[in-house]
């Protein structure tokens, strides 16, 4: 089954005044004030405004930032990367492909092992679907991810 991923205006009047900020408006949540950075339930986190999925809880680890961290999306053509040079850093920009949704930043200090990124990304630009309910809301297809 195919799924049609985007924005629409309905999907953006359903945002919380926080998700929009974050995510139409390239916003930052305070760290650990977010709904999902200590969140370690098995299940799947999309976008909140187009539904596309995003990362996994697999790929999710604690960085001690006070941000959902996780070492790679689950679609690498999800997300895509842009160059950020607010605040007078150099960053790089993770933003949803088809929601169009600001997600948070990528760096290059993530787990070695896990090949070396951290994805920090908002919870309010997330939705977590937990794995008892991934195939009743279409997402199906990502539960092989999630076992051992």
């Amino acid at each position: 089954m195919t799924h049609r991923y985007r924005k629409t205006e309905e999907a953006i009047a359903r945002l919380s005044p926080e998700e929009f900020r974050v995510t139409q408006t390239s916003g930052t949540e305070r760290p650990f004030t977010g709904a999902f950075w200590d969140t370690t339930a098995p299940g799947l986190y999309v976008d909140v405004v187009s539904g596309e999925p995003l990362f996994s809880s697999r790929d999710k680890f604690d960085a001690g930032c006070g941000w959902p961290s996780f070492t790679q999306p689950v679609e690498p053509s999800h997300v895509t990367e842009h160059q950020d040079f607010s605040h007078g850093m150099h960053r790089v920009e993770v933003r949803s492909t088809h929601g169009d949704s600001h997600l948070g930043h990528v760096f290059p200090d993530g787990p070695r092992d896990r090949g070396g990124l951290r994805y920090c990304i908002n919870s309010a630009s997330l939705r977590f679907i937990p794995k008892d309910r991934m195939e009743e809301e279409g997402y199906g297809a990502y539960l092989a991810m999630l076992e051992d």
